[in-house]
């Protein structure tokens, strides 16, 4: 895809002394002076777009430049409409969860993958639930277990001081 510089040169614009010209039709017209590139582009009717301002000497091309502009917006608005936006959402489990919360949570889980979410699963530990985390690791371990068919490990359980946290997304 094509992006637009924000400072594209266009007919009285282009510095460089000497151009190298492609025609309307994309045909090589060869290298000339500005000025008679410039008379080229106004016996058509059209601009004299600078499309190479790197190369020796620069590529210029004569189009009409606001059908051009026009095209580029509408191709960048198409591609940010079929452009999908996941978003990280978290789940917070505590070590002591009942099972019906539990279930309600997996739940939420899941309807976050469906829609192409990232899920962030925190297990937080609290007071004495610190010296037993091996309860908390269990309730991870089911979680994933629980969202295999719809989701997958991006970030394996780490622990991250009194949390244990891991990102699930969807399958692909």
């Amino acid at each position: 895809m094509v992006y637009i510089r924000k400072f594209i040169r266009i007919n009285q614009k282009i510095r460089a002394p000497e151009v190298r010209i492609i025609g309307a039709e994309g045909e090589q017209l060869g290298v000339s002076i500005l000025s008679k590139a410039l008379e080229l582009a106004a016996q058509q009717e059209l601009d004299l777009v600078e499309v190479a301002s790197t190369a020796k000497p620069p590529v210029c091309r004569i189009m009409d430049f606001t059908k051009f502009k026009y095209d580029q917006e509408k191709r960048e608005r198409e591609a940010r409409k079929h452009h999908k936006l996941s978003h990280l959402k978290e789940i917070r489990f505590k070590p002591k969860i009942e099972e019906h919360d539990y279930q309600t949570k997996i739940h939420h889980l899941l309807d976050f993958l469906k829609k192409g979410d990232k899920v962030k699963v925190t297990m937080v530990f609290r007071g004495r639930e610190n010296a037993h985390r091996e309860f908390g690791r269990r309730i991870i371990d089911r979680v994933i277990a629980d969202s295999a068919e719809v989701g997958q490990v991006d970030r394996s359980p780490f622990l991250q001081g009194r949390m244990i946290t891991t990102i699930l997304v969807p399958v692909k």
